[in-house]
């Protein structure tokens, strides 16, 4: 039983704080596996490279959670379009600075709020929602994501890539804390 079980608002905090540490781990995990010269590749011309990716995760997080509590989730400097288009190839350094950028925004905001904060109401591109509503919003469209740099960094890292959770044909092997220790907390 969690610790907070005794306040839910409390239990779902701690909860949706360690989901989008999971996927920012598991990004970072996929990323380290990928070839520089990759980052910038897209499998065909309706796709988007992990470079782009990397770059509208960066872009979406540091608008949504930017003044998450009193201002739209849609900043207006923020230009979505632009995070997928690239004009050179960006280094590992860039994808990087997209990356963190984005992600300390969204840490820096989820460790102020408090289990009040769970219930009120924010704006996304002027629609609201309970803060609960636009953080399971924010990490179902970050697993998805997260999920397409997985993929692309398995295909490019080739046979070089190590497992980021339990490798096929070794599920009957995996004790029950694997996850923890390839840095997943589930």
């Amino acid at each position: 039983m969690p610790t907070d079980a005794a306040d839910p608002n409390a239990a779902y905090l701690a909860d949706i704080i360690r989901t989008f540490r999971n996927y920012k781990t598991l990004g970072e995990r996929a990323l380290a596996q990928t070839p520089d010269a990759a980052l910038g590749i897209e499998l065909d011309p309706n796709s988007n490279s992990i470079a782009i990716v990397v770059k509208h995760i960066g872009g979406n997080l540091r608008s949504r959670f930017r003044e998450f509590l009193t201002s739209d989730g849609e900043k207006a400097d923020r230009h979505r379009d632009t995070e997928f288009e690239t004009t050179a190839p960006a280094s590992r350094a860039d994808v990087m600075r997209w990356w963190d950028e984005g992600w300390s925004v969204l840490l820096g905001t989820l460790e102020s709020l408090t289990p009040d904060d769970v219930m009120k109401t924010v704006l996304v591109r002027g629609e609201a929602f309970l803060v609960l509503e636009a953080l399971n919003r924010s990490a179902a469209h970050i697993a998805y994501h997260v999920g397409q740099i997985v993929y692309l960094a398995r295909h490019f890292a080739g046979p070089a890539w190590t497992s980021l959770s339990i490798p096929k044909g070794q599920s009957a092997q995996a004790a029950v804390g694997d996850f923890k220790t390839r840095g997943l907390a589930r």
